[in-house]
């Protein structure tokens, strides 16, 4: 089996600027990260690799998030 291919440094900076998107976004509402994950039933430790950009999000992730914080899913990846 062959391993997948590293993601284009474009690729990276993207996730990079959405995770921080996520984390305004989480912050203006004055919620914690253990408060979104309650809602939204995503791992504390998941959660934070997307919004350190570690980790790329499915849709059903982001979807999740965004109900979680009571947002358009737009907000978050604007």
């Amino acid at each position: 089996m062959s391993r997948p291919t590293p993601p284009d440094d474009w690729v990276i900076a993207r996730r990079r600027q959405v995770g921080a998107q996520i984390r305004r976004v989480r912050e203006g509402l004055d919620l914690s990260q253990p408060d979104v994950c309650g809602r939204s039933g995503i791992d504390v430790a998941t959660y934070s690799r997307i919004e350190q950009g570690h980790s790329s999000p499915k849709l059903d992730t982001l979807i999740r998030i965004a109900q979680a914080m009571g947002v358009q899913l737009r907000d978050l990846v604007g």
